[in-house]
C-alpha cells in the first residue's frame, strides 16, 4: 500500500485485542526490564490527527488498572519502512494534549512523590494535563512535545505499530525507530 491508501484504510477507531506486554525502561533487581501491561484505543482522523488512550495495568490480564494516559496530536508520514511491504515510517507528536489519570491510590502516591512539582495533588480518578510540562516519570521536558519515531502497517484489516525495543528504550530518535511489529489492534465498528 502507498501512504495515501494506508491513510484511507486506517481512518477510524482501533483497539487492542487483549492486554499487551512491553518492556519498560525501569529495571528489575537482576537488571532485566520490568514488564509494562497496557491496552490501546486509537483513532486516526482526517488531517493526520490522532487520539490515543492507553490504559496501564499492574497485571498481565488487565484486571488492576493503574493509570489512563490520553494523547492527542498529529502523525507525520516519513515514507516506506523495510519491515514489510506497505509499512510506513511515521512520527507521532502529542502537539494538542497529553493527560494522565491515576486509577489506583498507589500510583497516585507515587506521582505525588516523583511529579508533585507544577501539578495539583495527584488523586485517583482526577485528570491532570502534563502537556508542555516537565514530567519525570515519562521523561518529558518543559516546553517540548512528546514525539515517537514509529511505524504503521495495515494488513488484513489489522493495524500494527512497532514493537518496543527489548531493553525498554523509547522511540525518541530515528535510530531507535522500531524494526519489528507489535501485536495488532482491530477496528472498532
Amino acid at each position: 500500500m502507498e501512504i495515501e491508501e494506508t491513510k484511507k484504510a486506517i481512518l477510524g477507531k482501533w483497539h487492542s485485542i487483549s492486554p499487551e506486554i512491553r518492556p519498560s525502561n525501569q529495571k528489575n533487581e537482576n537488571g532485566s526490564a520490568k514488564p509494562f501491561y497496557l491496552t490501546r484505543d486509537f483513532e486516526y482522523l482526517a488531517g493526520d490527527r490522532f487520539t490515543l488512550t492507553i490504559l496501564n495495568f499492574a497485571d498481565p490480564y488487565g484486571k488492576v488498572p493503574l493509570a489512563r494516559i490520553a494523547i492527542t496530536g498529529h502523525i507525520t508520514w516519513q515514507g516506506d519502512h523495510p519491515i514489510a511491504e506497505g509499512a510506513q515510517k511515521v512520527n507521532f507528536t502529542a502537539d494538542e494534549a497529553y493527560e494522565v489519570t491515576p486509577l489506583i491510590q498507589g500510583f497516585a502516591d507515587l506521582l505525588n512523590q516523583v511529579a508533585g512539582t507544577a501539578y495539583d495533588k495527584w488523586k485517583v480518578g482526577e485528570v491532570q494535563s502534563i502537556f508542555g510540562k516537565s514530567f519525570l516519570p515519562f521523561g518529558l521536558t518543559e516546553g517540548q512535545h512528546f514525539k515517537e519515531y514509529d511505524l504503521i502497517y495495515f494488513f488484513n484489516d489489522m493495524l500494527f505499530w512497532g514493537a518496543r525495543n527489548v531493553d525498554g528504550r523509547g522511540f525518541d530518535t530515528e535510530e531507535t525507530r522500531p524494526t519489528n511489529l507489535q501485536i495488532p489492534m482491530t477496528r472498532i465498528n
